[in-house]
């Protein structure tokens, strides 16, 4: 192809892109060393936790052509996902269970996965001689936040994740690898200046040092990664927060700029953006099952749910509901005894 013809494809890509429901395209190579060897440096350190898949595949991650064979450039989207303009004040109710507000509603990986498919689908019709053009949505060992970079979508904030400038951070992302010779975007430049509102802001100090993350003491880890018990330190920490935490997005003075999402599918669904601690640790499995098909919160699984409800019942107020839902809950499993007898000492003592 020429080069205005490849121009030409990457308006209609675009195009494509805004009538598949993304917000912003961008284009790179596969150059990705310098990332790769901070991603070496993370596990070395052990800061990954139990994330033992993280270790997997680091060829693959470094040389995206090894993930698939022919791979020439990378075209990544972002697709905006926010819903809540009440955040803050959710978080500030200890009575109410804060849930990190990506999972609000539906599950974004299929549904991204499949939008971007129907990209890669058109290009590929587009032009006849690629073989190539595979979705990427947190499915593979794909290093999606050093790609976004350099395909000029954000910069990588000092919390680690992707900032844009005209959008804030609260967004998503996906990939297509392909074998077709596209142009490549400017990469972003980075904006935090001399900022650190996520670093001071972060519950637990998991942010380390600017642009370093342990995600041992991650919120998020814990609630969601971590399958044992929550460290013992960090159960004060969490506050009302069971399953993930935006507060290093929530603090961004770049989020001022983020737009609501026209999506539905990211609205919030039961209520889940203003229930309380106690109904929802009252929860049956087949509620549980049922409230949260389609859901990233079944990444926790049930015991992990209640296991996290249960620490932040035991940082809140005192009532007597609560007091009877932590005891109604006993003898589910060991794990989660130990949580609540955590809480119920901390509510009595």
């Amino acid at each position: 192809m020429t080069d205005s013809q490849l121009q030409r494809l990457v308006a209609q890509l675009h195009e494509w892109a805004r009538e598949l429901g993304f917000q912003a395209l961008g284009i790179t190579d596969t150059q990705l060393d310098l990332p790769a060897d901070r991603l070496g440096a993370f596990l070395e350190q052990g800061r990954h936790g139990s994330m033992q898949w993280l270790e997997n595949h680091q060829e693959k991650r470094r040389h995206p052509a090894l993930l698939e064979l022919g791979t020439f450039r990378v075209i990544s989207v972002r697709m905006d996902y926010w819903t809540d303009s009440d955040a803050k004040a959710n978080l500030q109710n200890q009575e109410r269970a804060y849930i990190s507000r990506y999972a609000l509603g539906r599950d974004y990986h299929k549904m991204m996965r499949r939008r971007l498919a129907q990209l890669a689908d058109k290009l590929r019709a587009e032009v006849e001689s690629s073989t190539l053009g595979r979705a990427f949505v947190d499915s593979a060992p794909v290093m999606e936040k050093p790609l976004a970079e350099k395909a000029g979508i954000g910069w990588q904030g000092k919390h680690t994740l992707i900032i844009n400038k005209k959008a804030g951070s609260y967004f998503f992302l996906g990939e297509i690898y392909t074998d077709i010779p596209l142009p490549i975007d400017t990469p972003a430049s980075n904006h935090c200046g001399t900022c650190t509102a996520c670093i001071t802001a972060c519950p637990t100090a998991a942010i380390v040092a600017p642009y370093e993350l342990d995600a041992r003491r991650c919120i998020t880890y814990q609630t969601i990664e971590n399958k044992g018990a929550i460290d013992l330190e960090l159960r004060p920490m969490m506050g009302n927060r069971v399953f993930g935490c935006d507060d290093c997005q929530l603090v961004c003075p770049w989020n001022k700029f983020a737009q609501f999402s026209e999506n539905d599918d990211f609205k919030p669904r039961h209520s889940l953006d203003q229930s309380s601690l106690a109904e929802l640790f009252l929860w049956s499995e087949n509620d549980f099952l049922d409230r949260t098909q389609g859901s990233a919160i079944r990444r926790a699984g049930y015991e992990g749910w209640l296991r996290n409800i249960a620490v932040g019942l035991g940082n809140g107020p005192f009532t007597p509901t609560v007091i009877q839902a932590l005891e109604q809950r006993r003898g589910f499993s060991a794990l989660l005894d130990e949580h609540i007898d955590w809480a119920l000492k901390r509510l009595l003592e």
